[in-house]
């Protein structure tokens, strides 16, 4: 896409800036030894809006490997989700965390 010219006076033009695309954040859910895999799987549907069957591999590589990524996003809807995950263990009184890490 070329960039569009825009005039400032009469005599003198500026480039419009092109807009970069917003860096990814990974979402990362961490294992723990008291969440149960039952909650992890319905965080993953809600919050992330998987389907069951994906949010059960996520699980089970969470459970496997220490950790999951449960998502890609920008930054701020990143923090958001994680808020959102931390908000229903804490209601559920589990420890489940989350983490972003750049993508």
């Amino acid at each position: 896409m070329e960039n569009e010219l825009i005039l400032k006076t009469r005599t003198e033009i500026k480039e419009k800036p092109e807009l970069e695309e917003p860096k990814l954040y990974k979402v990362v859910i961490h294992n723990d030894n008291y969440t149960t895999m039952d909650f992890v799987v319905e965080v993953i549907v809600k919050v992330f809006h998987r389907v069951p069957s994906e949010a059960t591999r996520i699980m089970l590589e969470v459970h496997n490997k220490g950790s999951g990524v449960a998502g890609i996003y920008p930054y701020d809807i990143a923090v958001t989700k994680v808020s959102e995950v931390h908000r229903m263990a804490r209601e559920r009184e589990f420890p489940l965390r989350c983490s972003v890490e750049e993508a």
